[in-house]
C-alpha cells in the first residue's frame, strides 16, 4: 500500500520512495526515509494535501506525492501481529520486520536495442528459458520473472528491443509508457559493446528520463576480440551510471550487474548521478521554459522528468500530448508549448529533432573519444565475408532456396525414424490395452478415444522439433535478417515490406507469435497486411495433417511434396497481399530500414532451450485441448450405442448362429468343415462391420457430419473429413486426432493399424459409391489445400484481434481464408 492509503491516526513504516530523483531527494531531506515511522493526521478541507507526522514534526504532502511512497501498515500485518505478540514482539517491531522484507524488493526493467542480448541476460539471471534470436523483434511483449539475489527479491521485466524512445513504433511507445507508468526502481540498460555509438543513443534518452540506471556492457568479448580498448569506468563517470562488462550468452558478469543494481537502489553507488546533455543555448532555453510550466502540475513533476517531456514536445512527438492529458494539462499551456517550439525552431533555423539527435551523437562521440581506443588494424569483418556469399546478387537466392528445401527434406527424412519408433510404441500400447482389458466403455474410451486421438498426433513430435530447430538456427545466427534483406525487392512487388518476411517465416513455427512479431513493422498498414496473410504460412500444427496425407497417398518424393505445400501457402499469401495492397491498404509505403546484425555462432544451450520449449508446448496441447477434443469426439461417436434400427444386425447374427446349430449335414472331410467355419466367421464379421458402420453413421457425430457433408461434397470430402475440418477450428492438430477417432474401424484386423494405413484402406460402405476408395490423390490434395488455407486456429484469430485492436480484422480473416480455401479445394477436386 502507499502513504495515500493510510487512514487518519494510522501508523506505518516507509518501505520505498518512487518517482524521479528530484522528488526523492526533496522528500528524503524532509525525513521521508525507508524504515521511518509515519502517521497520517488529517486532510485539508478540500481533501488535499494531507498532513503527516514524522520524526516529531508535521509535514504535508499532496495525494499524488503520497502515492509514490510505499508503506507497511498495521492492517497489512494484522494476522502476524496476533502470532508474534505471543512471543513478546511489539507491533512496531513486527512492522519494521515486514518493512525490511518489502523494502528489499527491486523492480528492474531490461531495456536495450534489438540484438543487444537482453533475452540472454534475462535467461541467465532468472534461469528462465525464453528463446533468444539474433534479429529485431524477438521480444514482442514484456516478459517478467522473480528471483532472489543476495537477500533481495528481484522482479525482472524484459521489455521489447527498441532503438529509441520516440513514438515511431509500438515497441518504442510500449517501453516509454512502461517507464512512465510502472516506474521501475532501476533500469538495466543492455548495450552492445561492439556497436557503442548506435546503442548509446538510447542511453542518452534514458538519461533525460532521470531514472536510476546500470549499464550492462554486453558482448564485451567481441570488443576485445576486435582489438579495441574501452575505459568503461571513466565512461560510467561521464554518463552518471555504473557500467559492468558482460557476456550474457555465457552468463559472464550478470551477478556483478545485479550487485551494482543493489548499490544503485540503496543510493550507495558513487557513479550514480543525473547528467544533463548540452543541447545548445536555444534548445536548453526552450526546455527550461516548458519545464517551468510543467512543474505547475505535481503529478508530472513527481512521476515524469519535465526535461524529458519538454524534449519530446520540442521534437514534435505525436504521442506526448496524449500522455499529458492524463495529468490534466490545460489547453492554454499546450498552446504556450507550441509557441516556445516555434520560437526555438526560428532561432536554430533547422529541424529541432535532427538538432537534438546531432547533439546526442556529438555527446556520445566526445565520451567515446575520451574512453575508447580502437585497434589500429582495421581487419575485414567476418560478417562481411559471409555476407559476400549469402547475400550475393547471384548466389544469395539459390542458397536461400536450398536451405529451405533442406529444412523440409530433413523434416521428413530425419524425422521418419523417431516417428516410426513412436508410432510402433503407440500401436503396441493400444494393442496391449485392447488385449488385456475387459470389454466395456472404459476400454473403448482408452483405445479408440485417448490412444486413437492423442496417439495419432504425438507421433509427429520429432518432425515438429526438427522444423523448429532449423528456424532457431536461422534466428540465432542472424541469417533470418539476411533472408528479409534478400526478399525485400520481391516482397515489395507484392505490396509487402521486407521486414514482413520475419513474421511470415516465424509463421512456419506458430502463427500466434508471428502475428505478435508484426509489431516490428512501423507502418500500421504494413502490420495489418502482414497479419491478414500470415495464416497462409503453414504452422507446425498443420504439419501432422500433411505428414499423414502425404505418407498415405504421396509416398514418393515426400520432402518435395511438403516443400510444394509450403510454397503454395507462400504464393497464396503473396497474391492476397497484392490484392489487399491495391484495395484495402492503398497508401504511402514505409522505407525499408532493418539492422543486419553480425553473424553469431548459435549456442547448443539456446537451441536445446528452444526445442524443449516447443516440445513442452506441444505436449501441453496433447494433454489439454487435443485430449479433451479426442474424448469429446469419441463420446459423440460412441453414443447412442443402440440407435433405432440397429436391432436388425443382432437378429441376423442370432439367426446365423441358429442355422449353424441346426445344420445336420455331415462333412466328408475336415477341410470341408474348416471351410464352412471360415465362411461362417466371415459372414458374422461382415454383419458386425455393417453394425459398427450403422452405429457410427447414426451417432451424434455421424448426424452432425451428414448435416455438414452436403456443403463439403463438391470438394470430394466425406462426412468424416468434414467433421475433422470442423474440429480443426480449435487447433489444427485436432484434425489428425479426429481422423484417428473416426477412421477407427479395423477392417478385419484385430490389431491397431496406423492412421496412414486406415486412410488408404477406407472405402465408402453405402450409397452410389459403395466399395470405392474415400481418398484418391486428387481428393487428398484438395484436403491438404483446404487445411492449408482455411480458418486459422482460435488462438491466431484472438492474436489478430489483440494486435489489430479490433474484432473487425479478426472476423474478416476468418471469413476470407475459409471462403478462399473452399474455392481452391473445389478447383483442385473438379479440375484435377
Amino acid at each position: 500500500m502507499t502513504l495515500a492509503d493510510l487512514d487518519f491516526n494510522e501508523s506505518a513504516i516507509i518501505t520505498k520512495i518512487k518517482g524521479r530523483s528530484t522528488f526523492r531527494k526533496r522528500v528524503t531531506e524532509m525525513g521521508f526515509v525507508r524504515g521511518k515511522k509515519i502517521k497520517a493526521i488529517k486532510a485539508a478541507p478540500l481533501k488535499d494535501p494531507i498532513e503527516y507526522s514524522i520524526l516529531g514534526y508535521n509535514v504535508s504532502l499532496r495525494q499524488k506525492e503520497a502515492q509514490l511512497i510505499d508503506v507497511v501498515s498495521e492492517r497489512e500485518v494484522s494476522e502476524d501481529i496476533l502470532d508474534l505478540q505471543k512471543v513478546g514482539s511489539s507491533v512496531e517491531d513486527i512492522l519494521r520486520r515486514k518493512a525490511i522484507t518489502k523494502s528489499k524488493t527491486i523492480h528492474i526493467a531490461l531495456i536495450g536495442n534489438p540484438n543487444a542480448g537482453k533475452t540472454s541476460f534475462f535467461n541467465f539471471a532468472s534461469h528462465s528459458q525464453e528463446h533468444v534470436g539474433n534479429y529485431s523483434g524477438v521480444t514482442v511483449d514484456a516478459k517478467a520473472t522473480k528471483f532472489k539475489h543476495k537477500g533481495y527479491t528481484i522482479k525482472l521485466t524484459d521489455l521489447p528491443g527498441t532503438y529509441s524512445l520516440t513514438a515511431y513504433s509500438p515497441e518504442e511507445l510500449y517501453v516509454r509508457r512502461h517507464i512512465m507508468n510502472e516506474m521501475p526502481d532501476v533500469i538495466i540498460n543492455i548495450v552492445d559493446a561492439s556497436n557503442l555509438e548506435r546503442n548509446l543513443y538510447l542511453t542518452t534518452q534514458l538519461m533525460d528520463m532521470d531514472v536510476k540506471m546500470v549499464m550492462a556492457l554486453n558482448m564485451f568479448d567481441e570488443l576485445k576480440k576486435n582489438g579495441h580498448q574501452l575505459d568503461f569506468l571513466s565512461l560510467g563517470k561521464m554518463l552518471g551510471m555504473p557500467i559492468v562488462p558482460t557476456v550474457s550468452s555465457k552468463g559472464q558478469g550478470i551477478k556483478n550487474v545485479l550487485d551494482r543494481v543493489i548499490e544503485v537502489f540503496e543510493d550507495r553507488s558513487p557513479h550514480q548521478r543525473f547528467v544533463r546533455i548540452n543541447y545548445g543555448t536555444n534548445i536548453i532555453e526552450g526546455i527550461q521554459a516548458i519545464s517551468k510550466t510543467l512543474c505547475k502540475y505535481p503529478a508530472i513533476e513527481t512521476k515524469i522528468a519535465p526535461r524529458f517531456v519538454a524534449i519530446k514536445i520540442l521534437e514534435n512527438d505525436p504521442d506526448i500530448y496524449a500522455e499529458l492529458e492524463k495529468y490534466g494539462i490545460n489547453k492554454e499551456d499546450i498552446a504556450r508549448f507550441e509557441e516556445i517550439k516555434d520560437t526555438v525552431y526560428k532561432r536554430i533555423g533547422s529541424e529541432i529533432t535532427s538538432y537534438i539527435a546531432d547533439s546526442r551523437y556529438g555527446y556520445i562521440a566526445g565520451a567515446l573519444k575520451e574512453t575508447l581506443k580502437k585497434s589500429p588494424v582495421q581487419r575485414r569483418k567476418f560478417t562481411d565475408k559471409i555476407d559476400n556469399i549469402l547475400t550475393h546478387k547471384f548466389w544469395g537466392f539459390p542458397i536461400f532456396l536450398f536451405f529451405m528445401w533442406v529444412m523440409f527434406q530433413a523434416t521428413f527424412s530425419l524425422g521418419q525414424y523417431p516417428m516410426d519408433w513412436i508410432d510402433q510404441s503407440v500401436a503396441w500400447f493400444s494393442n496391449f490395452i485392447a488385449n488385456n482389458m475387459p470389454d466395456g466403455m472404459l476400454k473403448d474410451l482408452l483405445v479408440d478415444g485417448v490412444i486413437g486421438g492423442v496417439g495419432g498426433v504425438i507421433v509427429f513430435l520429432p518432425n515438429i522439433l526438427i522444423l523448429f530447430f532449423f528456424i532457431s538456427v536461422m534466428e540465432d545466427t542472424g541469417y533470418m535478417a539476411r533472408a528479409a534483406f534478400l526478399m525485400d525487392k520481391i516482397m515489395h512487388k507484392f505490396g509487402l515490406h521486407g521486414k514482413s518476411f520475419i513474421p511470415l517465416v516465424m509463421g512456419f513455427g506458430c502463427n500466434v507469435p508471428a502475428i505478435m512479431a508484426t509489431r516490428t513493422l512501423e507502418n500500421r498498414k504494413d502490420r495489418l497486411l502482414t497479419m491478414l496473410i500470415n495464416p497462409f504460412m503453414s504452422c507446425s500444427a498443420r504439419l501432422p495433417v500433411y505428414l499423414v496425407i502425404i505418407g498415405a497417398f504421396f509416398p514418393t518424393n515426400q520432402g518435395l511434396i511438403l516443400f510444394g505445400i509450403y510454397f503454395t501457402g507462400i504464393m497464396v499469401a503473396a497474391l492476397m497481399a497484392l490484392i489487399f495492397k491495391n484495395t484495402l491498404f492503398k497508401g504511402k509505403e514505409a522505407p525499408f530500414v532493418m539492422e543486419l546484425p553480425p553473424y553469431r555462432t548459435p549456442t547448443i544451450r539456446s537451441g536445446l532451450h528452444h526445442m524443449w520449449f516447443k516440445a513442452k508446448e506441444y505436449l501441453k496441447k496433447m494433454g489439454g485441448v487435443i485430449l479433451v477434443a479426442s474424448i469429446l469426439l469419441w463420446a459423440l461417436g460412441y453414443f447412442p450405442q443402440k440407435p433405432s434400427g440397429i436391432e436388425k444386425f443382432d437378429k441376423q447374427i442370432s439367426e446365423l448362429k441358429k442355422q449353424k446349430k441346426s445344420f445336420k449335414q455331415e462333412f466328408k472331410t475336415i477341410g470341408q468343415q474348416l471351410d464352412f467355419e471360415e465362411d461362417f466367421q466371415n459372414k458374422i464379421h461382415e454383419i458386425e462391420l455393417e453394425k459398427t458402420i450403422y452405429q457410427q453413421e447414426n451417432s451424434y457425430i455421424g448426424k452432425i457430419g451428414q448435416a455438414v457433408a452436403p456443403v463439403m461434397q463438391p470438394l470430394g470430402f466425406d462426412w468424416k473429413m468434414s467433421i475433422s475440418i470442423l474440429t480443426g477450428l480449435a487447433a489444427k492438430e485436432v484434425v489428425v486426432s479426429t481422423m484417428g477417432v473416426l477412421y477407427q474401424i479395423k477392417n478385419g484386423d484385430e490389431n491397431t493399424v496406423s492412421l496412414i494405413q486406415k486412410l488408404r484402406n477406407e472405402k465408402y460402405k453405402t450409397g452410389s459409391k459403395a466399395g470405392q476408395p474415400v481418398f484418391d490423390k486428387i481428393i487428398a490434395l484438395a484436403f491438404i489445400i483446404f487445411v492449408l488455407i482455411y480458418f486459422p486456429c482460435v488462438a491466431t484469430i484472438t492474436a489478430i484481434k489483440r494486435e489489430s485492436g479490433s474484432w473487425k480484422w479478426a472476423a474478416f480473416t476468418a471469413f476470407y481464408t475459409t471462403t478462399l480455401a473452399y474455392f481452391l479445394a473445389f478447383v483442385v477436386n473438379n479440375v484435377g
